[in-house]
């Protein structure tokens, strides 16, 4: 099995390193614009490697490149920025080679929907949001919605946080700090009363008890997270939401920043100088909340309500997650940047549920994916109630 990786970044560099963990990857050859020296935590494995890490520079805009390079390879797997997903996954197609991505917006996703009778036809696999929030939330939901006779309300939270919070956020960048501010400003999709709505981004903050980890964390709603769910189960089930955790009083702050205007993207004019107001505050607030010496967590919570056997059914999945100190990989690359790489091992291995463009609720075997995660420390509670 030979796999490409788009992208060299954390969650990219966290793909590779579990990839070249397992039997059977015969290659991995790590793709970016600048072939600069590896993730710390990927340089050991690497070493032990040998040429079965390969290194590429690869502009991702130069599609005619892009096919060139996918060509021999069995799987493509993106960690590059949403936007060039859907050129990625259409080069891949083109070169006979399945394609995952860690994917966030869901306009993205419904583009690469486009390829799906492409895909069918070369019998290729393209499964776009396979990290954590969209990806393993979605195949969560859809294991539960499917275990009842009538799902009626879904309810998920997920939060990348620091094990040890400082004021005044309480928050380190755990991937990027542009991407947490699209989906602060980006309106979130539900359903409500079975509708498909939108709701303000952190708007409905409330406060939840997390007994694992000892602590209240507050949840409130942000855009992306669930990708296509609230299209697919429209008129199905009542309420469905996605909200991020993080530990409480963020998201007041967090709120009077944007409603400041301090989080536009159109540029202003600041004494005769151009500027746009959300590049000015990441520059200044990206080094204060970038600490390489920062030891975070991952928390989820997927909860599905509804009835079974004429029985009321609440069905929980719970994830702790924690900055692996052996490894030096943070709780955000395991769980994303190994849901990527789990996602590329069923591709590979023919044991994803379909062929086309679908994604991973509709695609990844819930029960197979679980027991992935299970088997690199990732642990997921459940309990019944």
């Amino acid at each position: 099995m030979k796999f490409a990786v788009l992208g060299a970044g954390l969650q990219g560099s966290a793909c590779a390193f579990d990839l070249l963990g397992r039997k059977g990857v015969e290659q991995v050859t790590l793709m970016d614009r600048e072939t600069s020296p590896p993730s710390p935590f990927l340089v050991e494995r690497a070493a032990s490697a040998g040429a079965r890490l390969q290194r590429l520079a690869l502009d991702f805009e130069d599609l005619a490149a892009v096919k060139r390079a996918l060509t021999d390879h069995d799987v493509a797997l993106s960690a590059a920025p949403y936007y060039l997903n859907y050129n990625l996954a259409r080069e891949a197609v083109a070169a006979g080679t399945h394609f995952a991505d860690l994917g966030g917006n869901t306009e993205i996703v419904f583009k690469q929907l486009e390829l799906d009778e492409q895909a069918r036809a070369k019998g290729l696999s393209v499964i776009p949001d396979v990290g954590l929030a969209p990806g393993l939330v979605n195949i969560l939901a859809a294991y539960g919605i499917r275990q009842l006779d009538q799902a009626e309300e879904v309810r998920i939270y997920v939060g990348g946080l620091p094990q040890n919070p400082e004021p005044p956020l309480n928050y380190a960048v755990v991937y990027s700090l542009e991407g947490a501010l699209d989906y602060y400003t980006t309106p979130s999709w539900v359903l409500r009363d079975g509708q498909r709505v939108q709701v303000d981004a952190l708007d409905e903050v409330e406060l939840l008890d997390f007994p694992s980890l000892g602590k209240q964390l507050e949840g409130f709603h942000t855009g992306g997270g669930i990708s296509t769910l609230p299209w697919k189960y429209e008129g199905q089930v009542q309420l469905m939401e996605y909200k991020t955790l993080r530990y409480p009083g963020h998201a007041k702050i967090m709120r009077a920043i944007r409603d400041l205007g301090l989080l536009e993207t159109e540029p202003a004019q600041v004494n005769g100088y151009t500027v746009v107001p959300r590049d000015v505050f990441v520059s200044i607030v990206a080094p204060k909340l970038t600490k390489p010496e920062t030891q975070d967590l991952v928390a989820m919570r997927v909860i599905v309500e509804g009835t079974a056997g004429g029985s009321r059914k609440r069905l929980v999945w719970e994830l702790l997650d924690r900055y692996d100190s052996e490894t030096g990989l943070s709780a955000m690359e395991r769980t994303t940047g190994f849901s990527l790489s789990i996602t590329g091992l069923m591709q590979a291995r023919g044991d994803v549920l379909r062929s086309g463009v679908a994604t991973p609720d509709e695609a990844i075997p819930a029960d197979l994916y679980i027991s992935e995660l299970e088997a690199r420390g990732i642990s997921i509670a459940f309990r019944e109630e």
